[in-house]
């Protein structure tokens, strides 16, 4: 643009901005071809009329004299005659020599120069590729005034010739650098005879205007002669363009001194020729959204318009450019076959997609074939090779070394011929190259050898086994991960079903790939490979991949679990079990349990994962169930699989907590909002961020889209009070919906997606019409919560959540503990439900099949209820804590639960609904009487169990009672049992026919504890209060320890009827059970005494506080004999080895130490290692310890069990129970039986093997 011009345009640039609407503006400078469709998307993108403006103007100053003389014409047009008139003076002059074309914007001297030269025009669509543009050009500017070659190389297909085209409509370039013109020549694939025509054709062509007409040349040498005296005499300083070289013997007829661009499959091409050489690499693959931009313009629709089978297409041409334009100008002639050429490229039907004119090979397969057949015969068997080589895969050169059986260095001459020639693409990582395939040439190499693919599997199978023998790679070994990965793949690819089923059902094979990979892909090559696997015998596969499903989450861990162990805990006819049990048999030395009461346990998950380093906030399915959306408090999103949570996207989304995320109708995005205020829109399988909204001013709870495939409607709610629509074709917010008064948490769309549901912290919840975002209804959740006097409850009513019935009619909403269900036209309510006295709901969901509705609970669970018989239907247990999400899957068949354990499970309805929900609670006893074990366990909170923990099987359970219990114990001669309860009353029962013998109303608070005396004649128990009570029930006489100031933390009992207890005061006291007397009183510890334990020779107790210390006390002396220091968080838990000399004590961090009794210096230090982000080895607290007999071993509780070497202070074993927070461990006296229970109730019966 002329000075004159652009300053006249930044002078009144302000009164422009001020006034003009831009619509109207940009629709002139269009139809004048002077404002492309992409600048004017662009303009649109501005949020206000005034930045519109502003960026009509910083898009025309870029521009030509063309542009200003258009703005100015569409002022006049549209009724802006003032703005118009201060620009008239800018018009430039309209110059005759230099004038630029409006259809492509190139002046008409670089129209004349192409045109001479033979220049391709652009290709009926045409989509930009600035980077690869300016390279050439860049390139081309390096040549200066030497002679020297610029190679532009890359597969059939990949645009090389466009961009070179495309690259010369720069005036600049050719005037400052090529003043003399371009020549170009398309070659080709040619003999001798067709190189001679092609160099007489272009010898006349530069001769034209000669007045000597010259007889053209008889052979290749006189054609190269007169050519270089035509370069040098009439043409100095051209460029001659060189189009689709193929081989070198060719270039040697234009290696003349001149200045030469050639596109080429073959990269080494110009090694035969002299001078300055330059590279330009053209990529095998358009950006997705550029194929789409292509599709678009072939059949003249918005990009927003396109079919779903749109995307998919372009997928499925790997982004070649070629092959979408062939696809793009059948659909332009055939607009009705999307479906049908979208399965001819899946079914890799090559020759029904027919040539496009632009191109030179009959069909898609063609172009690829003539380039293999270039290749001499022994390569050629080595490309064919090539064809197992799996998708997107860089494979290293290791592995073709095992498959041909050849050194290094010979493997890589072999490749770097293929690389040269376009082939083979490779990569350089670290010393080592690694080699791929684009999926065309794959998909190509496939088709072509489809009889051969066994046979070729078959050998690299061998080539392996040779190598490897029966050993396994190692991670040091650059091959490795490419067999772990793909070794199963070959195997099926060549039907081998024996190896197959020897690999897949070897333990030690899943140990070392999920050691390497996790077991995702373990998963799915189970699923994948089903039926070669299940020839013989489905069961041993589904055997298998239950274990894995069940347990990834556990080999995600570092350190690495022992499989073994995990396979012990199969069902004892599960192939993994019977493999495990051999294994350990097999190794000498180590520790293993067998969880011998497991058969009651059903497991009602069918896949457990761990795809986050934190809490999951939110999780939701894809409308066809195949993947999971997934997102957290380590501010990622997640996409897997379904079926084997295998990861297919990983995004570092947000830069705070993300909240919510959610699957669009038709697959294709998913949308997450954040505590950072920010809403986003990504593409669901390349993980590529479309659009980010920044409206809201505080944090986003929730993102949902509407029901409807492709109308992209998202709904968001916020801290600021709005609910927020938006249209991603638009790219801005559509409407907000104002009337809540705090905080809104959730929103929906109803199915049909006329209204919006919302939930806000105010205590309502409101509809709304989504096309007006007018308020319909609002509902007064608040009202449903009223006190003892029947007034509307003051604490604030949070609603939660809602969902809605599937068709629309019904809406269910969650507030504190209850369901609530309403009509939505009256919105009266039809239900009420309280779910549970213990904790709140977070969340709920209704079934498709609308009688289930699924209930996240703030205490691990998750239960189903049926909302017409408003019955519980299932409990659902797993989760080791908070559950924050719930969700169906489309058709109801599965659910899926989120919790702060970093887990997501997934659940299959119809056996969830089958299973009771039979739960113990972690208080129990257990008696090791002659060979037996006896727990005493309280069952579903109100009944007592006697359970043969051999058998498992219960020998007797009471009547429920009228109150929950508490506490529990046995008499060691196994005749009587008592009881505590939140009552405060304590009963004793006789355990042949549990009837109770004795009642008394002790407590006004809930009992903790409870023990018989050894002679089973009198029972002590503690409350939440600071009194012991000692009852001979037998006689109905009561003696009162009284003495502690604050409540007992618990009691134990000595010799001599002396009773050693510990408070929450500070304090131990030793009392006479017979008198009531105090003996002696210990101030032991400034906080509260959370355990004390006595020596083996009772002349010793050690006490543990939340001060964090450990102290050892004499009895005789009162005095204290260590206090010991360097626990970080408190000390829970402390036993005394049996030998007398050592001392462990656990603490809150999940540590365990070992003292030295007399020096009390330390002497090991258990569970050092701390992993994924700082998560203790133990779990968390350490709640019980035990020596074994010999003091050489200690087992700890806590979030699971550990055995520990008490002389190196290293692990033994881990036992990972289904739950957590274990509270104690009762330990058989030999050290081979091991009681617990977990925080789901489930009770554990171990056996050293």
């Amino acid at each position: 643009m002329d000075v004159k011009s652009r300053n006249c345009l930044l002078m009144n640039r302000q009164a422009l901005e001020k006034d003009i609407k831009t619509s109207y503006i940009m629709d002139r400078m269009i139809s004048d071809e002077v404002l492309t469709l992409q600048e004017e998307e662009k303009v649109k993108q501005q949020n206000t009329q005034k930045e519109r403006a502003a960026m009509l103007i910083n898009i025309i100053l870029t521009k030509d004299n063309n542009s200003y003389r258009s703005f100015y014409n569409a002022l006049l047009h549209e009724g802006y005659r003032d703005l118009a008139a201060l620009l008239q003076d800018g018009i430039p002059a309209i110059s005759s020599g230099n004038r630029k074309s409006s259809m492509d914007e190139i002046t008409s001297y670089v129209k004349t120069i192409l045109c001479e030269g033979g220049v391709p025009q652009r290709p009926v669509v045409f989509v930009t590729r600035p980077k690869l543009v300016d390279a050439i050009k860049q390139k081309l500017c390096c040549l200066g005034s030497d002679p020297g070659w610029v190679t532009v190389y890359g597969m059939a297909g990949c645009g090389k010739t466009v961009l070179t085209a495309e690259a010369l409509r720069d005036h600049q370039l050719l005037e400052d650098y090529f003043p003399g013109g371009v020549h170009w020549i398309s070659v080709g694939k040619q003999d001798k005879a067709g190189l001679l025509i092609k160099l007489q054709n272009l010898c006349s062509r530069l001769e034209n205007d000669s007045t000597l007409s010259q007889r053209p040349p008889l052979n290749i040498e006189e054609a190269k002669d007169r050519l270089r005296l035509l370069m040098l005499r009439k043409y100095p300083r051209s460029l001659l363009i060189l189009d689709d070289i193929w081989d070198s013997w060719v270039l040697k007829a234009f290696d003349n001194q001149c200045q030469v661009l050639i596109t080429s499959r073959d990269r080494s091409v110009t090694d035969a020729v002299a001078g300055n050489k330059y590279e330009v690499h053209v990529e095998s693959g358009l950006a997705h959204e550029k194929g789409l931009e292509i599709l678009s313009l072939f059949v003249n629709m918005k990009i927003s318009e396109l079919p779903e089978q749109a995307n998919c297409l372009v997928r499925e041409c790997k982004g070649s450019p070629l092959v979408i334009s062939l696809i793009g100008a059948l659909l332009r002639d055939f607009p009705s076959r999307w479906e049908y050429y979208l399965k001819q490229l899946q079914n890799k039907q090559f020759k029904r997609i027919r040539k496009s004119s632009s191109y030179d090979y009959e069909a898609l397969d063609e172009a690829m074939s003539i380039s293999v057949e270039q290749l001499n015969d022994n390569y050629k068997d080595y490309y064919k090779d090539l064809s197992i080589l799996p998708k997107d895969v860089k494979v290293p050169t290791k592995v073709l070394c095992i498959l041909w059986d050849m050194e290094t260095e010979e493997v890589e001459d072999i490749l770097q011929e293929f690389v040269n020639k376009s082939l083979l693409f490779c990569d350089r990582n670290g010393n080592s190259f690694h080699y791929y395939l684009h999926d065309l040439q794959l998909d190509f190499l496939t088709e072509k050898n489809h009889n051969q693919l066994p046979e070729l599997h078959k050998n690299i199978v061998n080539q392996y086994k040779k190598y490897y023998k029966l050993n396994t790679p190692v991670p040091s070994q650059e091959d490795c991960m490419y067999w772990y990965n793909f070794l199963a793949y070959h195997m099926a690819g060549a039907n081998m079903q024996k190896e197959l089923h020897d690999l897949m059902f070897s333990l030690d094979w899943i140990k070392a790939k999920t050691e390497l990979v996790g077991p995702a892909h373990l998963i799915h090559e189970y699923v994948e490979y089903s039926s070669i696997l299940d020839q013989k015998n489905g069961t041993v596969r589904e055997n298998f991949q239950e274990f894995l499903s069940l347990n990834g989450h556990l080999l995600g861990r570092q350190p690495f679990p022992d499989i073994i162990q995990l396979g012990l805990c199969q069902p004892e006819t599960s192939e993994v079990y019977q493999q495990a049990k051999l294994h350990a048999q097999r190794e000498t030395g180590a520790f293993y349990l067998e969880w011998i009461n497991k058969k009651s346990l059903k497991n009602l998950y069918r896949l457990v994962v761990r795809p986050h380093r934190d809490a999951v906030y939110h999780a939701c399915f894809s409308k066809d169930r195949q993947r999971i959306a997934s997102c957290g408090a380590d501010k990622t999103l997640q996409v897997f699989k379904a079926e084997s949570g295998e990861r297919l996207v990983e995004i570092s989304a947000h830069d705070d907590e993300i909240l919510c995320c959610a699957f669009s109708a038709d697959g294709e995005f998913v949308a997450t909002c954040s505590a950072d205020k920010k809403v986003k829109i990504w593409n669901s399988r390349t993980g590529q961020c479309r659009c980010v909204y920044e409206e809201h001013s505080e944090q986003v709870n929730c993102c949902q889209f509407s029901n409807r495939s492709g109308q992209y409607l998202l709904a968001t709610c916020s801290n600021d009070t709005f609910i927020k629509l938006w249209d991603l074709n638009k790219k801005y917010c559509r409407n907000t919906m104002m009337g809540h008064v705090n905080s809104v948490n959730h929103c929906r769309f109803s199915p049909n997606d006329e209204y919006v549901a919302s939930c806000s912290t105010d205590g309502t919840v409101k509809l709304w019409e989504a096309r007006s975002a007018n308020e319909l209804k609002s509902i007064e959740i608040k009202d449903f919560f009223k006190n003892a006097d029947d007034q509307p409850d003051d604490v604030e009513v949070l609603v939660k959540c809602c969902s809605w019935s599937r068709n629309g009619d019904m809406i269910l909403v969650v507030a504190k503990n209850k369901l609530l269900l309403f009509d939505v036209k009256t919105c009266d309510v039809l239900t009420q439900v309280i779910v549970s006295h213990h904790s709140t709901i977070q969340y709920c969901d209704f079934c498709p099949g609308d009688e289930l509705v699924a209930v996240a609970l703030s205490h691990c669970s998750v239960e189903l209820w049926n909302i017409k018989s408003l019955s519980k239907v299932a409990y659902c247990r797993g989760h080791m804590s908070w559950v924050h999400c719930v969700a169906f899957s489309p058709d109801g068949s599965l659910f899926l639960t989120s919790s702060d354990d970093q887990t997501i499970r997934i659940w299959e309805t119809k056996k969830v609904c089958k299973s009771s929900d039979a739960v113990l609670k972690s208080e129990l006893d257990v008696v090791f009487h002659n060979g037996e074990v006896m727990i005493l366990a309280i069952y579903n909170q109100k009944h007592l169990q006697l359970i043969n923990g051999n058998t498992d099987s219960v020998n007797m359970q009471t009547a429920a009672q009228e109150s929950t219990i508490s506490c529990c114990c046995l008499s060691e001669d196994l005749k009587f049992a008592a009881f505590g309860q939140e009552s405060g009353t304590i009963k004793v029962l006789q355990l042949l026919d549990g009837k109770v013998l004795k009642s008394r109303e002790a407590y006004r608070t809930s009992v903790q504890h409870c023990r018989f005396t050894s002679d089973c004649q009198t029972l002590i128990s503690s409350a939440h209060d600071s009194v012991i009570q000692v009852w001979n029930w037998q006689l109905s006489e009561c003696v009162f320890l009284r003495g502690h100031k604050e409540a007992i933390k618990d009691f134990r009992l000595l010799e001599n009827s002396k009773l050693l207890s510990w408070s929450f005061d500070g304090t131990v006291k030793v009392w006479n059970i017979t008198t009531g007397n105090t003996e002696k009183d210990f101030a032991c510890h400034g906080g509260a005494v959370l355990s004390c334990a006595v020596s083996p020779d009772g002349s010793k107790f050690s006490s543990t506080s939340a001060d964090k210390t450990a102290k050892i006390w004499i009895f005789e002396s009162s005095s204290v004999l260590h206090e010991l220091k360097g626990h970080e968080a408190c000390v829970r838990c402390c036993t005394f080895s049996p030998n007398n000399k050592l001392l462990a004590t656990g603490d809150d961090k999940g540590e365990i130490r070992i003292w030295d009794i007399l020096t009390g210096a330390l002497l090991h230090f258990c569970s050092p290692v701390t992993v994924d982000e700082g998560e203790p080895t133990h779990g968390g607290w350490v709640t019980d310890l035990s020596f074994s007999p010999d003091s050489k071993m200690l087992v700890s509780s806590g979030g699971y069990l550990k055995w520990w070497n008490v002389t190196t202070g290293e692990s033994l074993q881990t036992f990972y129970t289904n739950g957590t927070n274990l509270k104690s461990i009762h330990v058989s006296p030999n050290f081979k039986v091991y009681v617990t229970v977990d925080n789901l109730g489930i009770l554990y019966v171990l056996q050293k093997l």
